[in-house]
């Protein structure tokens, strides 16, 4: 089944090749970068009808402008602008915490939390990519609370409670050979610390 499964992920793909000519162009970057103001019109026309879009027109504009007086700098540049600093700090630690938060861990060693938890050998593919679906089910839950909360309440939130569960899944783990149901303690608290990465980090 694992063969098709990973299969599975060239079909939508193969979508994307297909139906990929038949979507319009940007209208921002045939005007931007192109510099075509009329296939830009077309576009426009052909995502959100017939009528008037000048409006649209005027702030990709402006938009373009804004991007002329911009000036593009490299890497050495970004790094000694002084008033670039702190989004260059921001981002290094938002990065560093991504990489070193632990869910790296968690895929790693929650086959061996199933089997000690005493799933049916054939069965605990099947929780893992349930682990895998909440991930992504989480993810999609982020994109609509996002607008509401803000990035910075799902860092700070997602961070905290991943904190707390990697806390209580330290215990359980260590408690498991005591108390029987620690093992399925330690599984609920694996999809918890999914779901929280997925909705914060």
């Amino acid at each position: 089944l694992w063969p098709w499964l990973l299969a599975s992920s060239g079909l939508s793909a193969l979508v994307q090749l297909v139906t990929l000519p038949f979507f319009p162009d940007s209208p921002s970057y045939l005007l931007i970068q192109k510099g075509n103001e009329e296939a830009c019109r077309k576009a426009i026309r052909k995502l959100w009808g017939e009528g008037d879009h000048q409006a649209e027109i005027d702030d990709i504009m402006k938009e373009k402008g804004a991007m002329a007086s911009t000036k593009t700098l490299r890497v050495l540049e970004v790094i000694k602008e002084r008033s670039l600093r702190w989004q260059l700090y921001i981002l290094m630690t938002v990065m560093t915490t991504l990489q070193l938060c632990g869910i790296n861990a968690i895929y790693f060693y929650s086959f061996e939390v199933f089997h000690t938890a005493k799933f049916e050998e054939y069965l605990i593919p099947y929780v893992s990519l349930g682990v895998g679906l909440c991930e992504c089910l989480s993810s999609i839950l982020c994109s609509t609370l996002i607008d509401r909360f803000g990035r910075k309440v799902l860092l700070w939130g997602g961070y905290t409670l991943m904190c707390s569960v990697l806390a209580l899944l330290t215990m359980t783990l260590s408690l498991q050979h005591r108390f029987f149901w620690m093992h399925y303690l330690s599984v609920i608290l694996i999809f918890l610390f999914v779901v929280f990465f997925g909705i914060g980090p």
